[in-house]
Protein backbone atom coordinates (compact mmCIF):
# COMPACT_ATOMS: atom_id res chain seq x y z
CA UNK A 1 0.00 0.00 0.00
CA UNK A 2 0.67 3.64 -0.35
CA UNK A 3 -0.08 6.53 1.80
CA UNK A 4 -0.13 10.27 1.06
CA UNK A 5 0.13 12.52 3.57
CA UNK A 6 0.88 16.53 3.70
CA UNK A 7 4.39 17.50 3.71
CA UNK A 8 6.20 13.97 3.85
CA UNK A 9 8.79 13.48 1.78
CA UNK A 10 9.48 10.19 0.11
CA UNK A 11 12.09 8.58 2.70
CA UNK A 12 13.29 5.49 0.89
CA UNK A 13 15.83 5.02 -1.96
CA UNK A 14 14.84 3.77 -5.68
CA UNK A 15 16.91 0.56 -4.86
CA UNK A 16 14.16 -0.29 -1.81
CA UNK A 17 11.24 0.90 -4.15
CA UNK A 18 12.57 -0.85 -7.32
CA UNK A 19 12.81 -4.09 -4.94
CA UNK A 20 9.78 -3.33 -3.38
CA UNK A 21 7.77 -3.06 -6.43
CA UNK A 22 8.83 -5.40 -8.57
CA UNK A 23 6.27 -7.67 -10.16
CA UNK A 24 4.06 -7.11 -8.04
CA UNK A 25 0.51 -4.99 -8.02
CA UNK A 26 0.35 -1.94 -5.54
CA UNK A 27 -2.74 -0.06 -3.92
CA UNK A 28 -2.47 3.47 -3.55
CA UNK A 29 -4.20 5.08 -1.06
CA UNK A 30 -4.73 8.32 0.87
CA UNK A 31 -3.83 9.07 4.12
CA UNK A 32 -6.39 10.55 5.58
CA UNK A 33 -6.92 10.72 9.85
CA UNK A 34 -5.39 7.59 10.43
CA UNK A 35 -7.51 5.90 7.42
CA UNK A 36 -6.46 3.31 4.82
CA UNK A 37 -8.40 4.19 1.55
CA UNK A 38 -7.80 2.53 -1.52
CA UNK A 39 -7.73 4.86 -4.67
CA UNK A 40 -6.89 2.57 -7.35
CA UNK A 41 -4.05 0.45 -8.42
CA UNK A 42 -0.53 0.53 -10.39
CA UNK A 43 -0.04 -1.89 -13.08
CA UNK A 44 3.35 -3.87 -13.58
CA UNK A 45 2.84 -2.66 -17.09
CA UNK A 46 4.32 0.83 -15.80
CA UNK A 47 8.14 1.73 -16.01
CA UNK A 48 9.92 1.54 -12.96
CA UNK A 49 11.64 4.26 -12.92
CA UNK A 50 8.55 6.34 -14.26
CA UNK A 51 6.36 4.82 -11.20
CA UNK A 52 8.99 6.18 -8.75
CA UNK A 53 8.73 9.66 -10.54
CA UNK A 54 5.13 9.40 -9.89
CA UNK A 55 5.60 8.56 -6.10
CA UNK A 56 8.16 11.76 -5.68
CA UNK A 57 5.66 14.02 -7.45
CA UNK A 58 2.57 13.26 -5.42
CA UNK A 59 4.86 12.86 -1.89
CA UNK A 60 3.66 8.93 -1.39
CA UNK A 61 5.24 6.69 0.73
CA UNK A 62 5.28 2.84 1.46
CA UNK A 63 2.89 1.90 3.75
CA UNK A 64 4.41 -1.48 5.08
CA UNK A 65 2.35 -4.00 6.38
CA UNK A 66 1.43 -5.51 9.99
CA UNK A 67 3.80 -8.51 9.65
CA UNK A 68 6.76 -6.20 8.98
CA UNK A 69 6.59 -4.26 12.31
CA UNK A 70 10.16 -4.82 14.20
CA UNK A 71 10.34 -6.87 17.29
CA UNK A 72 9.80 -10.14 19.04
CA UNK A 73 6.44 -11.76 18.05
CA UNK A 74 7.01 -15.20 15.89
CA UNK A 75 7.31 -17.11 19.06
CA UNK A 76 5.47 -15.96 22.32
CA UNK A 77 6.41 -19.16 24.59
CA UNK A 78 9.83 -18.91 23.86
CA UNK A 79 9.46 -15.39 24.37
CA UNK A 80 7.85 -15.69 27.59
CA UNK A 81 10.53 -17.87 28.74
CA UNK A 82 13.38 -15.01 27.73
CA UNK A 83 11.00 -12.41 29.98
CA UNK A 84 11.08 -14.85 32.36
CA UNK A 85 15.01 -15.26 32.90
CA UNK A 86 15.13 -11.29 32.46
CA UNK A 87 12.73 -11.10 35.36
CA UNK A 88 10.52 -9.77 32.97
CA UNK A 89 7.58 -9.56 35.81
CA UNK A 90 9.22 -7.15 38.14
CA UNK A 91 11.23 -5.60 34.94
CA UNK A 92 8.60 -4.76 32.76
CA UNK A 93 8.87 -1.19 32.10
CA UNK A 94 12.63 -1.48 31.90
CA UNK A 95 12.04 -4.21 29.10
CA UNK A 96 9.65 -1.85 27.29
CA UNK A 97 12.45 1.23 27.61
CA UNK A 98 15.05 -1.35 26.23
CA UNK A 99 12.74 -2.50 23.46
CA UNK A 100 12.32 1.28 21.87
CA UNK A 101 15.63 1.46 22.17
CA UNK A 102 16.53 -1.78 20.00
CA UNK A 103 13.58 -1.53 17.64
CA UNK A 104 12.41 2.04 17.49
CA UNK A 105 9.23 3.94 18.12
CA UNK A 106 7.07 1.12 17.17
CA UNK A 107 7.88 -2.53 17.88
CA UNK A 108 5.21 -5.81 17.88
CA UNK A 109 5.84 -8.24 20.41
CA UNK A 110 4.38 -11.76 21.90
CA UNK A 111 4.68 -12.91 25.15
CA UNK A 112 3.12 -16.24 25.81
CA UNK A 113 -0.32 -15.63 24.16
CA UNK A 114 -0.14 -12.17 25.13
CA UNK A 115 0.25 -10.03 21.75
CA UNK A 116 0.44 -6.66 21.32
CA UNK A 117 1.95 -3.46 19.29
CA UNK A 118 4.00 -0.62 21.19
CA UNK A 119 4.47 2.80 20.78
CA UNK A 120 6.06 6.33 22.42
CA UNK A 121 5.72 8.95 20.03
CA UNK A 122 2.95 11.65 21.02
CA UNK A 123 1.85 12.00 17.84
CA UNK A 124 1.42 8.18 17.78
CA UNK A 125 -0.72 8.68 20.55
CA UNK A 126 -3.32 10.62 18.95
CA UNK A 127 -3.58 8.77 16.21
CA UNK A 128 -4.18 5.66 18.92
CA UNK A 129 -7.01 7.30 20.45
CA UNK A 130 -8.65 8.51 17.77
CA UNK A 131 -9.02 5.13 16.80
CA UNK A 132 -10.55 3.68 20.76
CA UNK A 133 -14.06 4.22 19.14
CA UNK A 134 -17.80 5.01 21.02
CA UNK A 135 -16.21 2.16 23.48
CA UNK A 136 -12.98 2.30 24.41
CA UNK A 137 -11.06 -0.99 25.52
CA UNK A 138 -8.37 -1.85 27.33
CA UNK A 139 -6.71 -4.13 29.04
CA UNK A 140 -8.74 -6.44 31.43
CA UNK A 141 -7.17 -7.25 35.31
CA UNK A 142 -8.53 -10.98 35.06
CA UNK A 143 -8.22 -11.82 38.50
CA UNK A 144 -11.26 -9.06 39.27
CA UNK A 145 -13.62 -10.04 36.75
CA UNK A 146 -12.61 -13.53 37.61
CA UNK A 147 -13.62 -12.66 41.28
CA UNK A 148 -17.03 -11.09 39.82
CA UNK A 149 -17.87 -14.16 37.68
CA UNK A 150 -17.09 -16.91 40.80
CA UNK A 151 -19.41 -14.80 43.11
CA UNK A 152 -21.67 -13.49 40.16
CA UNK A 153 -21.27 -9.77 40.98
CA UNK A 154 -21.44 -7.17 38.67
CA UNK A 155 -18.66 -5.18 37.09
CA UNK A 156 -17.92 -1.54 37.29
CA UNK A 157 -17.00 0.84 35.03
CA UNK A 158 -13.71 0.13 35.36
CA UNK A 159 -14.44 -3.76 34.06
CA UNK A 160 -17.46 -3.10 31.97
CA UNK A 161 -17.43 -3.02 28.14
CA UNK A 162 -19.54 -1.82 25.75
CA UNK A 163 -23.25 0.20 25.52
CA UNK A 164 -23.60 -0.93 29.35
CA UNK A 165 -20.30 0.61 29.73
CA UNK A 166 -21.05 4.03 28.09
CA UNK A 167 -24.76 3.75 30.12
CA UNK A 168 -23.34 3.98 33.43
CA UNK A 169 -20.28 6.16 32.72
CA UNK A 170 -21.99 9.17 31.25
CA UNK A 171 -24.21 9.16 34.71
CA UNK A 172 -21.01 8.27 37.24
CA UNK A 173 -19.16 11.42 35.37
CA UNK A 174 -21.90 14.00 36.44
CA UNK A 175 -21.20 12.92 39.85
CA UNK A 176 -17.52 11.64 40.02
CA UNK A 177 -15.19 13.94 37.35
CA UNK A 178 -16.98 17.03 36.70
CA UNK A 179 -15.44 19.67 38.05
CA UNK A 180 -18.55 21.27 39.51
CA UNK A 181 -18.30 18.49 42.34
CA UNK A 182 -14.98 19.92 43.68
CA UNK A 183 -16.67 21.83 45.72
CA UNK A 184 -18.04 19.13 48.05
CA UNK A 185 -15.15 16.83 47.65
CA UNK A 186 -12.46 19.68 49.08
CA UNK A 187 -13.87 19.92 52.27
CA UNK A 188 -13.93 16.38 53.02
CA UNK A 189 -10.06 15.70 51.88
CA UNK A 190 -8.69 19.28 53.47
CA UNK A 191 -10.05 17.47 56.91
CA UNK A 192 -7.89 14.51 56.28
CA UNK A 193 -5.05 16.28 55.08
CA UNK A 194 -5.24 18.33 58.77
CA UNK A 195 -5.39 14.86 60.70
CA UNK A 196 -2.30 14.33 58.87
CA UNK A 197 -0.21 17.10 59.72
CA UNK A 198 -1.36 16.55 63.64
CA UNK A 199 -0.72 12.83 63.10
CA UNK A 200 3.05 13.67 62.47
CA UNK A 201 3.55 16.52 64.52
CA UNK A 202 2.64 13.69 67.44
CA UNK A 203 5.37 11.43 65.96
CA UNK A 204 7.30 13.92 66.00
CA UNK A 205 6.64 15.18 69.74
CA UNK A 206 7.50 11.26 70.54
CA UNK A 207 10.62 10.59 69.08
CA UNK A 208 12.15 13.77 71.50
CA UNK A 209 14.36 15.04 68.26
CA UNK A 210 12.32 17.59 66.94
CA UNK A 211 12.38 15.56 63.84
CA UNK A 212 10.47 12.27 62.64
CA UNK A 213 12.80 9.38 60.30
CA UNK A 214 10.56 6.24 59.11
CA UNK A 215 9.70 4.42 55.49
CA UNK A 216 6.13 6.62 55.05
CA UNK A 217 4.63 4.06 52.73
CA UNK A 218 2.18 2.67 55.31
CA UNK A 219 1.47 6.09 56.59
CA UNK A 220 0.56 7.60 53.09
CA UNK A 221 -1.35 3.93 52.28
CA UNK A 222 -4.11 4.78 55.50
CA UNK A 223 -3.79 8.62 54.18
CA UNK A 224 -5.41 7.53 51.11
CA UNK A 225 -7.83 4.76 51.96
CA UNK A 226 -8.74 7.60 54.97
CA UNK A 227 -9.41 10.11 52.20
CA UNK A 228 -11.11 8.07 49.36
CA UNK A 229 -13.43 6.40 51.74
CA UNK A 230 -14.19 10.02 53.15
CA UNK A 231 -15.11 10.97 49.66
CA UNK A 232 -16.82 7.98 48.55
CA UNK A 233 -18.56 6.17 51.38
CA UNK A 234 -18.98 9.66 53.21
CA UNK A 235 -17.50 8.16 56.80
CA UNK A 236 -14.12 8.39 58.43
CA UNK A 237 -12.11 5.14 58.65
CA UNK A 238 -10.08 6.64 61.79
CA UNK A 239 -6.62 5.45 60.10
CA UNK A 240 -4.96 8.33 61.53
CA UNK A 241 -5.76 7.43 64.82
CA UNK A 242 -3.57 5.63 67.13
CA UNK A 243 -6.17 3.25 67.94
CA UNK A 244 -7.51 1.58 64.76
CA UNK A 245 -10.80 -0.08 65.10
CA UNK A 246 -11.04 -3.71 64.10
CA UNK A 247 -13.12 -3.44 61.58
CA UNK A 248 -11.24 -0.45 60.15
CA UNK A 249 -8.69 -2.69 60.44
CA UNK A 250 -9.86 -5.79 58.63
CA UNK A 251 -10.85 -3.39 55.75
CA UNK A 252 -7.03 -2.53 55.18
CA UNK A 253 -5.67 -6.07 55.41
CA UNK A 254 -8.56 -6.67 53.02
CA UNK A 255 -7.55 -4.22 50.43
CA UNK A 256 -3.10 -5.03 51.03
CA UNK A 257 -4.08 -9.17 50.17
CA UNK A 258 -6.37 -8.14 47.20
CA UNK A 259 -3.55 -6.20 45.64
CA UNK A 260 -1.03 -9.05 46.66
CA UNK A 261 -2.90 -11.65 45.09
CA UNK A 262 -3.55 -9.73 41.87
CA UNK A 263 -0.10 -9.35 40.92
CA UNK A 264 0.65 -13.44 40.40
CA UNK A 265 -2.61 -13.93 38.71
CA UNK A 266 -1.52 -10.75 36.14
CA UNK A 267 0.34 -14.09 34.15
CA UNK A 268 -1.54 -17.23 35.71
CA UNK A 269 -4.62 -17.62 34.76
CA UNK A 270 -7.06 -17.38 37.52
CA UNK A 271 -9.27 -20.41 36.23
CA UNK A 272 -6.16 -22.59 36.60
CA UNK A 273 -5.68 -21.38 40.48
CA UNK A 274 -8.80 -21.58 40.89
CA UNK A 275 -9.01 -24.72 39.48
CA UNK A 276 -6.43 -26.39 41.92
CA UNK A 277 -7.23 -24.63 44.83
CA UNK A 278 -4.00 -22.50 44.92
CA UNK A 279 -3.90 -20.17 48.32
CA UNK A 280 -3.68 -16.90 45.68
CA UNK A 281 -6.80 -17.48 44.64
CA UNK A 282 -8.65 -18.80 47.97
CA UNK A 283 -6.75 -15.15 49.49
CA UNK A 284 -7.94 -13.17 46.46
CA UNK A 285 -11.74 -14.45 47.16
CA UNK A 286 -11.30 -13.33 50.91
CA UNK A 287 -10.25 -10.19 50.31
CA UNK A 288 -12.53 -9.02 47.56
CA UNK A 289 -15.19 -10.53 50.11
CA UNK A 290 -14.46 -8.67 52.76
CA UNK A 291 -14.15 -5.16 50.85
CA UNK A 292 -17.89 -6.08 49.36
CA UNK A 293 -19.03 -6.65 52.57
CA UNK A 294 -17.63 -3.45 53.96
CA UNK A 295 -19.25 -1.45 50.95
CA UNK A 296 -22.42 -3.22 51.80
CA UNK A 297 -22.34 -2.25 55.54
CA UNK A 298 -21.89 1.45 54.33
CA UNK A 299 -24.75 1.29 52.18
CA UNK A 300 -27.01 0.48 55.16
CA UNK A 301 -25.32 2.87 57.22
CA UNK A 302 -26.40 5.67 54.12
CA UNK A 303 -30.06 4.34 53.88
CA UNK A 304 -30.16 4.82 58.06
CA UNK A 305 -28.75 8.65 58.18
CA UNK A 306 -31.22 9.23 55.20
CA UNK A 307 -33.78 7.79 57.21
CA UNK A 308 -33.22 9.95 60.17
CA UNK A 309 -32.53 13.33 58.20
CA UNK A 310 -35.60 12.78 56.14
CA UNK A 311 -34.46 11.83 52.81
CA UNK A 312 -32.36 15.35 53.04
CA UNK A 313 -28.50 15.29 54.31
CA UNK A 314 -27.14 18.29 56.04
CA UNK A 315 -24.41 17.75 54.21
CA UNK A 316 -22.57 16.10 51.10
CA UNK A 317 -22.70 12.41 51.94
CA UNK A 318 -20.42 11.20 49.55
CA UNK A 319 -19.94 9.83 46.14
CA UNK A 320 -22.11 6.43 46.86
CA UNK A 321 -25.12 8.14 49.00
CA UNK A 322 -25.47 10.75 46.36
CA UNK A 323 -26.15 8.14 43.37
CA UNK A 324 -28.19 6.16 45.60
CA UNK A 325 -30.55 9.11 46.00
CA UNK A 326 -29.73 10.08 42.01
CA UNK A 327 -31.75 6.17 41.48
CA UNK A 328 -30.43 6.61 38.33
CA UNK A 329 -28.37 2.74 38.56
CA UNK A 330 -29.09 -0.44 40.15
CA UNK A 331 -27.35 -0.60 43.80
CA UNK A 332 -25.29 -3.44 42.83
CA UNK A 333 -24.23 -1.28 39.40
CA UNK A 334 -23.42 1.81 42.21
CA UNK A 335 -21.54 -0.68 44.72
CA UNK A 336 -19.40 -2.40 42.16
CA UNK A 337 -18.39 1.06 40.32
CA UNK A 338 -18.04 2.41 44.06
CA UNK A 339 -15.81 -0.39 45.12
CA UNK A 340 -13.65 -0.41 41.92
CA UNK A 341 -12.88 3.58 42.49
CA UNK A 342 -11.88 2.90 46.22
CA UNK A 343 -10.07 -0.02 44.96
CA UNK A 344 -8.16 2.14 42.44
CA UNK A 345 -7.52 5.00 44.59
CA UNK A 346 -5.49 3.91 47.12
CA UNK A 347 -2.18 2.59 46.23
CA UNK A 348 -2.00 4.35 43.26
CA UNK A 349 -2.09 8.08 45.40
CA UNK A 350 -0.32 6.74 47.84
CA UNK A 351 2.79 6.19 45.92
CA UNK A 352 2.49 9.12 43.58
CA UNK A 353 2.71 11.28 47.04
CA UNK A 354 5.75 9.08 48.03
CA UNK A 355 7.77 9.49 44.80
CA UNK A 356 6.54 13.22 45.08
CA UNK A 357 8.37 13.33 48.65
CA UNK A 358 11.06 11.90 47.73
CA UNK A 359 11.73 14.24 44.79
CA UNK A 360 11.38 17.28 46.79
CA UNK A 361 13.60 15.72 49.62
CA UNK A 362 16.33 15.69 46.67
CA UNK A 363 15.86 19.04 45.53
CA UNK A 364 15.85 21.16 48.54
CA UNK A 365 15.76 24.45 46.47
CA UNK A 366 13.02 23.54 44.48
CA UNK A 367 10.99 22.68 47.21
CA UNK A 368 11.41 26.47 49.04
CA UNK A 369 10.02 27.04 45.85
CA UNK A 370 7.04 25.49 46.43
CA UNK A 371 6.44 26.44 49.70
CA UNK A 372 6.69 29.76 48.75
CA UNK A 373 4.14 29.06 46.24
CA UNK A 374 1.71 28.02 48.57
CA UNK A 375 2.45 30.70 51.34
CA UNK A 376 1.14 33.18 48.31
CA UNK A 377 -1.94 30.94 47.16
CA UNK A 378 -2.81 31.09 51.05
CA UNK A 379 -2.87 34.80 51.78
CA UNK A 380 -4.21 35.58 48.27
CA UNK A 381 -6.82 33.05 48.56
CA UNK A 382 -7.86 34.26 52.03
CA UNK A 383 -8.80 30.82 53.15
CA UNK A 384 -10.81 29.82 49.79
CA UNK A 385 -9.89 26.36 49.28
CA UNK A 386 -10.85 25.86 45.65
CA UNK A 387 -9.28 29.31 44.62
CA UNK A 388 -6.43 28.44 46.54
CA UNK A 389 -6.14 25.31 44.60
CA UNK A 390 -6.24 27.91 41.23
CA UNK A 391 -3.11 29.38 42.43
CA UNK A 392 -0.45 26.70 42.68
CA UNK A 393 0.48 25.87 38.99
CA UNK A 394 4.38 24.78 40.30
CA UNK A 395 2.62 21.97 43.25
CA UNK A 396 0.86 20.72 40.30
CA UNK A 397 3.34 21.16 37.84
CA UNK A 398 5.38 19.40 40.43
CA UNK A 399 2.37 15.85 40.44
CA UNK A 400 2.67 15.88 36.68
CA UNK A 401 6.81 15.31 36.70
CA UNK A 402 6.27 12.65 39.41
CA UNK A 403 3.81 10.85 36.99
CA UNK A 404 5.71 11.57 34.43
CA UNK A 405 9.21 9.95 36.07
CA UNK A 406 7.66 7.44 38.15
CA UNK A 407 4.26 6.65 36.68
CA UNK A 408 2.03 4.54 38.15
CA UNK A 409 0.82 2.58 34.79
CA UNK A 410 3.71 1.13 32.46
CA UNK A 411 1.24 1.88 29.65
CA UNK A 412 -1.93 2.42 28.32
CA UNK A 413 -3.27 0.06 26.48
CA UNK A 414 -6.34 0.62 23.67
CA UNK A 415 -8.00 -2.29 21.08
CA UNK A 416 -8.51 -0.31 17.91
CA UNK A 417 -11.80 0.23 16.93
CA UNK A 418 -10.50 0.78 12.79
CA UNK A 419 -7.36 -0.05 10.92
CA UNK A 420 -4.69 2.72 11.48
CA UNK A 421 -1.23 3.68 10.14
CA UNK A 422 1.29 4.44 12.71
CA UNK A 423 4.82 4.87 12.05
CA UNK A 424 4.21 3.89 8.51
CA UNK A 425 2.73 0.66 9.51
CA UNK A 426 -0.39 -0.73 8.97
CA UNK A 427 -1.94 -1.76 12.38
CA UNK A 428 -5.42 -4.03 11.66
CA UNK A 429 -8.84 -3.10 13.73
CA UNK A 430 -8.72 -4.90 17.15
CA UNK A 431 -5.26 -4.98 17.52
CA UNK A 432 -4.32 -4.32 21.29
CA UNK A 433 -2.45 -1.30 21.27
CA UNK A 434 0.47 0.33 24.17
CA UNK A 435 1.22 3.56 24.62
CA UNK A 436 4.68 3.43 26.68
CA UNK A 437 4.04 5.73 29.90
CA UNK A 438 7.29 5.10 31.49
CA UNK A 439 9.16 5.00 28.29
CA UNK A 440 7.85 8.29 27.10
CA UNK A 441 8.84 10.69 30.43
CA UNK A 442 12.20 9.22 29.76
CA UNK A 443 12.49 9.87 26.41
CA UNK A 444 14.92 12.58 25.16
CA UNK A 445 12.97 13.43 22.30
CA UNK A 446 10.13 13.89 23.83
CA UNK A 447 11.09 15.48 27.01
CA UNK A 448 14.33 18.05 27.27
CA UNK A 449 16.69 16.34 29.54
CA UNK A 450 14.47 13.64 30.91
CA UNK A 451 16.65 12.49 33.64
CA UNK A 452 15.91 15.94 35.87
CA UNK A 453 12.82 16.43 38.18
CA UNK A 454 11.86 19.86 36.52
CA UNK A 455 8.02 20.58 37.69
CA UNK A 456 8.14 24.06 35.92
CA UNK A 457 8.31 22.41 32.15
CA UNK A 458 4.88 22.21 32.83
CA UNK A 459 4.07 25.91 33.44
CA UNK A 460 5.75 27.08 29.66
CA UNK A 461 3.33 27.58 26.93
CA UNK A 462 4.91 24.68 24.21
CA UNK A 463 2.12 22.22 23.55
CA UNK A 464 1.94 19.22 26.60
CA UNK A 465 -0.77 17.16 23.99
CA UNK A 466 -0.48 13.74 24.77
CA UNK A 467 2.18 14.28 27.04
CA UNK A 468 0.99 14.10 30.44
CA UNK A 469 -1.15 11.32 30.57
CA UNK A 470 -1.04 9.88 33.75
CA UNK A 471 -4.48 9.66 34.58
CA UNK A 472 -5.26 8.33 30.76
CA UNK A 473 -7.67 10.12 27.91
CA UNK A 474 -10.68 10.74 27.09
CA UNK A 475 -13.60 8.63 27.86
CA UNK A 476 -12.20 6.28 29.24
CA UNK A 477 -9.92 8.25 31.01
CA UNK A 478 -9.72 7.49 35.49
CA UNK A 479 -12.76 8.06 36.66
CA UNK A 480 -11.37 9.02 39.91
CA UNK A 481 -9.15 11.69 38.39
CA UNK A 482 -10.72 14.87 40.30
CA UNK A 483 -10.78 13.62 43.58
CA UNK A 484 -6.71 12.02 43.45
CA UNK A 485 -5.69 14.86 41.92
CA UNK A 486 -7.37 17.30 44.61
CA UNK A 487 -5.99 14.54 47.38
CA UNK A 488 -2.86 15.03 46.20
CA UNK A 489 -2.49 18.97 45.62
CA UNK A 490 -4.16 19.39 49.58
CA UNK A 491 -1.52 16.61 51.04
CA UNK A 492 1.25 19.00 49.65
CA UNK A 493 -0.26 22.07 50.47
CA UNK A 494 -0.53 20.93 54.12
CA UNK A 495 3.34 19.62 54.23
CA UNK A 496 4.84 21.79 52.85
CA UNK A 497 2.96 24.78 55.13
CA UNK A 498 3.97 22.26 58.42
CA UNK A 499 7.42 20.68 57.48
CA UNK A 500 10.58 20.08 55.63
CA UNK A 501 11.39 16.83 53.90
CA UNK A 502 14.36 15.38 53.57
CA UNK A 503 16.15 11.70 52.85
CA UNK A 504 19.12 9.87 53.14
CA UNK A 505 22.06 10.80 51.36
CA UNK A 506 23.40 8.28 48.87
CA UNK A 507 20.56 6.56 48.50
CA UNK A 508 18.66 6.05 44.89
CA UNK A 509 15.22 4.08 44.35
CA UNK A 510 14.25 2.77 40.91
CA UNK A 511 11.01 1.20 40.43
CA UNK A 512 9.64 -2.01 40.32
CA UNK A 513 6.20 -3.48 38.72
CA UNK A 514 3.75 -5.39 41.06
CA UNK A 515 0.61 -4.57 38.73
CA UNK A 516 1.73 -1.02 39.03
CA UNK A 517 5.03 0.38 39.29
CA UNK A 518 6.42 0.42 43.28
CA UNK A 519 9.92 1.38 44.92
CA UNK A 520 11.83 -0.82 44.81
CA UNK A 521 13.23 -0.46 48.24
CA UNK A 522 11.81 1.47 51.22
CA UNK A 523 11.73 5.27 50.33
CA UNK A 524 13.05 6.67 54.50
CA UNK A 525 12.47 10.21 54.71
CA UNK A 526 12.85 12.83 57.77
CA UNK A 527 10.28 15.23 58.02
CA UNK A 528 10.92 18.14 60.36
CA UNK A 529 8.65 20.92 62.05
CA UNK A 530 9.41 23.98 60.01
CA UNK A 531 8.65 26.68 62.80
CA UNK A 532 11.71 24.77 64.72
CA UNK A 533 14.41 25.16 62.08
CA UNK A 534 13.18 28.36 60.79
Amino acid sequence: SLCREPDVTLDMSDRDLLAMFQGELRPIAAFTSGRLKVQGDIKTAMKLEELIKLLKKHQLYIVRPFNEIPGLWKNGWANLYNFWKLDGFRNLHRLMLQNFNTFGPIYREKIGHYESVNIINPEDAAILFKAEGHYPKRLKVEAWTSYRDYRNRKYGVLLKNGEDWRSNRVILNKEVISLKMLENFVPLLDEVGQDFVARVHKKIKRTGQNKWTTDLSQELFKYALESVSSVLYGERLGLLLDYIDPEAQHFIDCITLMFKTTSPMLYIPPALLKQTGSKVWRDHVEAWDGIFNHADRCIQNIYKKLHQDAGTPKKYPGVLASLLMLDKLSIEDIKASVTELMAGGVDTTSITLLWTLYELARHPNLQEELRAEVAAARAESQGDLLEMLKRIPLVKGALKETLRLHPVAVSLQRYIAEDIIIQKYHIPAGTLVQLGLYAMGRDPKVFFRPEQYQPSRWLRTETHYFRSLGFGFGPRQCLGRRIAEAEMQLFLIHILENFRVEKQRHVEVQSTFELILLPDKPIILTLKPLQASQ
